[in-house]
């Protein structure tokens, strides 16, 4: 039962952790975006 708890707990962690890795993935390149738009602009 230990080890079932383990890897059903570990499989939710890695699906948190890649969603959340996408978010700030997202967020990094609509700010680098944001930047290059700007330098442009100028």
């Amino acid at each position: 039962m230990g080890k079932g708890v383990l890897v059903n707990w570990d499989s939710g962690s890695i699906i948190i952790v890649f969603v959340f890795g996408l978010v700030i993935v997202g967020l990094v390149a609509t700010i680098l975006l944001l930047m290059n738009n700007d330098k442009k602009k100028k």
